[in-house]
């Protein structure tokens, strides 16, 4: 060999720091690899500083969580490898989702903290897997290794909604209580309940398998086809892909404000930072949700609600004080059919505006189609100047129903049995307008428990 010619370099060969530093780039894969390559390089892995990057990016261990467990980095991590090493591509992001929600919430909702349930063990979720014959998805087992889910209670932790004649709020189901939901009939075949609302029966379920024109893991609203025969014949509005994808997202709109707390309780409202509109002293925006338990899709019936914000601001001067006489509104659907409504006032009301003041109502309308659009104005008068009268813009704010799929055993039948007529799209109404200002919002006490998740 010629003198000139360069000589391989073993790794082993580096002094202790640079090889050390050469190892901390490392995964943990990587890591556990090097100590059957030579007993230095063994030696060197076990360097319990490299160890704390992992312990940090995979199971979220502080320096004090560390202190207190008065373990090694590298003890630490195997530890918890042992116990949850199945799920170590998704426990870091869960459990910052619970735990950024536990710490949202503590400060806004402690109630609803306290009906989360403790975790379960690997023998618990084993066990509902032979009960449902069915497999549970890593990233919802995982989830339910750091909360069991939540009580039954009101409120419930994924949300609620209300109108003067219906009230919604869904619980996280606990594992024995979704198992003892699961789903085996046509229409909703190996389908696990994920939330329920005891006032309306409403569910959101994930699909444990890929039939009926389902993708495995999807979660959905159940929908009912109206105009079918077949009982088994149930659209699906989907709410997400994976429980990691919908359980992440829902809590990341909770912590970021996207969704309000109205009453110690969320509200799945969701607010375009661009329906807001100013007129002079006022300001006008306007968040929306959609109601699936209120739609369908056979017969074509999307229904929407949507929160109302008026604020005058504080700087305003006193005799700016004004009062709301009427309501118009210029309603589009996505067929760009036209429907105008005026009333008076809103929701039976007629709110006085005066400088830092708010006022906020709920209101709901019903589209034919997909997905479609308001906007409009009010016209007050002044209260110093009861002669002077002017408008102040809504925003346009548009509505769109989420993705849905229609049921495999509509699609399988006689398309000659259904009647296609489309309802007229509904207006502007009171007979669906919340009586109450939102930020004073009581749960309706009329509606009566529903009879829980009998298995089908």
């Amino acid at each position: 060999m010629s003198d000139m010619e360069p000589q391989l370099l073993s790794l082993e060969l580096l002094p202790t720091d640079p090889l050390l530093l050469v190892l901390s780039f490392l995964d943990y894969r990587d890591l556990v690899s090097c100590c059957y390559l030579s007993r230095r390089l063994n030696q060197l892995s076990s360097h319990d500083p490299l160890w704390k990057r992992h312990c940090k990016k995979y199971w979220l261990i502080s320096e004090e969580e560390r202190t207190q467990r008065n373990q090694s980095w590298k003890a630490i991590f195997k530890s918890f490898y042992i116990d949850l090493g199945r799920y170590i591509q998704y426990y870091a992001m869960l459990k910052k989702a619970w735990d950024d929600l536990e710490r949202y919430l503590g400060q806004r909702c402690p109630r609803m903290i306290g009906s989360l349930k403790d975790s379960v063990q690997e023998e618990d979720l084993n066990a509902v897997e032979a009960q449902i014959g069915c497999k549970l998805p890593d990233d919802y087992r995982c989830s339910f290794r750091i909360h069991n889910g939540q009580k039954l209670v009101v409120p419930g932790l994924m949300g609620s909604m209300a109108l003067s004649n219906h009230y919604r709020s869904e619980d996280l189901l606990d594992i024995d209580t979704a198992a003892g939901g699961f789903q085996q009939r046509l229409g909703l075949k190996q389908c696990l309940p994920l939330t329920f609302c005891i006032h309306t029966g409403l569910s959101q379920y994930m699909a444990l398998e890929s039939v009926e024109g389902r993708n495995k893991h999807e979660i959905f609203y159940q929908c009912p086809d109206q105009m079918a025969r077949n009982p088994s014949a149930i659209d699906m509005f989907i709410t997400g892909t994976s429980y990691l994808e919908w359980f992440t997202s829902y809590v990341n709109k909770v912590v970021t404000g996207g969704y309000p707390i109205i009453r110690d309780q969320i509200f799945r409202y969701v607010h375009d930072k661009e329906c807001v509109a100013t007129t002079g002293d006022i300001t006008v925006s306007v968040s929306t949700s959609f109601l699936p338990e209120l739609s369908s899709v056979h017969p074509p019936h999307y229904f929407f609600t949507y929160r109302i914000r008026i604020e005058m601001c504080k700087d305003a001067l006193p005799e700016k004080a004004c009062q709301l006489d009427s309501r118009y509104w210029r309603i589009t659907n996505a067929k760009g059919d036209v429907e105008e409504v005026q009333g008076p006032g809103v929701v039976g009301e007629f709110p006085i505006i005066s400088p830092g003041h708010v006022y906020e109502y709920t209101s709901c309308t019903t589209f034919s189609t997909t997905s479609g659009y308001m906007e409009g104005y009010y016209t007050f008068h002044c209260l110093y100047y009861k002669d002077k009268f002017f408008n102040v813009t809504i925003p346009r704010f548009h509505m769109v129903c989420p993705t849905f799929k229609v049921s495999t055993a509509r699609m399988e039948t006689n398309h000659n049995e259904y009647a296609m007529d489309e309802d007229e799209d509904s207006t502007d109404t009171d007979d669906y307008e919340d009586r109450r200002r939102a930020l004073d919002m009581p749960a309706p006490s009329f509606l009566d428990p529903l009879p829980l998740l009998a298995a089908g």
